[in-house]
């Protein structure tokens, strides 16, 4: 239980409050306080001792998720490319969800592994199924084994682990603006142009940049199914494992800070671009982007996997388990564009022999 005790700020001795001039008296250093004063640090240290109080029950919430954690998690480690898969204390065997090779268990996980914040899944398997089959029928030439129904069942729902940071972006460019207008006088045509120096400036607020902590998932591939909607996203709890994988990050934060700098730049750039209105063109000659009051948690993302390896090398497709956002480079398949390329030289051979039967009729 936190408690509110009225303290003198000057020497930390027992205030009393004095009828006599309707104030508060210090016996031990004569300061005085007016009733005014009196009630501002009252709410002050009422406020203090609330954060203290939301502080002790986050720590304990933090402990007690934390050897949740530990306890039911366990850790299996793929023999054949080395991947590290999380999965439910419950699950007695699995395989890899990059090579499809059976993995073995590993043992607990440290508590430093377990994430801040999950966001469920909201796409289920057999629609997961469905959307990739709709994408599959727009690549007309995938391999026969790609679409194979073996080959569909190892697709896999997995929490990808992912570094999410919040910062301010100080971002300033300048460059050269042109203002270029045109008309015609009698025989002439006259073409004015006004150069200005344009400079942009903004403080520009970001909220859960993403990058993903794990060295074997491609950084592009990620990108491309982003965005994802924090909105739904929940304090990490070990049910919502249930059922699913979850990949442990093998990427320490400070090894994406480059990416995630790049990132932020790149937008807070494009943003301040987008401000530069009323000119013909605009060159930036110079930026500058600097961040503050970083601020970053590890959470873990649904992403719908399936690898296939076509030839000997391997092929990624990915789903965002949330949106159902689709990114991949599908495999290509020589021998259906070659029959594809015949039928065709077929159709148009047999077109020209119709055409020319009866022209010469």
């Amino acid at each position: 239980m936190n408690t509110v005790q009225y303290k003198c700020p000057s020497c930390g001795a027992e205030l009393q409050f004095d009828p006599a001039h309707q104030d508060f008296a210090c016996d031990f250093c004569n300061s005085r306080y007016t009733e005014a004063e009196m009630q501002q640090m009252y709410r002050e240290m009422e406020q203090q001792a609330q954060k203290n109080a939301d502080a002790e029950a986050e720590t304990l919430k933090n402990e007690k998720d934390t050897k949740a954690f530990e306890e039911g998690a366990r850790l299996y480690t793929c023999q054949n490319c080395g991947a590290q898969i999380i999965a439910e204390a419950e699950t007695s065997a699995t395989f890899c969800y990059y090579c499809h090779t059976p993995v073995v268990l590993a043992g607990r996980l440290s508590g430093k592994y377990c994430p801040a914040y999950v966001l469920p899944f909201f796409i289920h398997r057999e629609e997961a199924l469905e959307r990739m089959q709709k994408w599959c029928k727009k690549h007309w030439f995938l391999p026969k084994a790609f679409t194979s129904e073996k080959q569909l069942q190892t697709m896999t729902g997995v929490y990808v682990p992912f570094w999410l940071t919040d910062c301010d972006a100080d971002s300033y460019i300048s460059g050269l603006g042109k203002k270029v207008r045109s008309w015609t006088s009698g025989e002439y045509c006259i073409t004015e142009t006004e150069e200005w120096r344009v400079e942009r400036g903004a403080l520009i607020p970001f909220v859960g940049v993403p990058a993903d902590g794990s060295v074997k998932i491609e950084d592009a591939l990620m990108d491309a199914i982003e965005p994802f909607r924090y909105e739904q996203m929940k304090p990490f709890s070990m049910q919502y494992l249930s059922g699913f994988m979850a990949q442990k990050y093998d990427v320490q934060y400070e090894d994406i800070l480059p990416r995630i700098h790049q990132r932020i730049e790149e937008k807070s750039i494009q943003i301040l671009r987008n401000g530069v209105v009323g000119y013909s063109s605009f060159v930036t000659t110079k930026k500058n982007v600097s961040l503050k009051h970083m601020h970053h948690e590890y959470a873990l993302l649904p992403v719908w996997f399936m690898n296939f390896q076509y030839r000997g090398k391997e092929y990624h497709f990915a789903m965002n388990g949330q949106t159902g956002a689709q990114a991949g480079t599908p495999p290509f398949s020589v021998l259906k564009a070659l029959i594809a390329s015949a039928t065709g030289m077929v159709v148009v051979f047999l077109l020209v022999l119709l055409i020319g039967g009866i022209l010469f009729r």
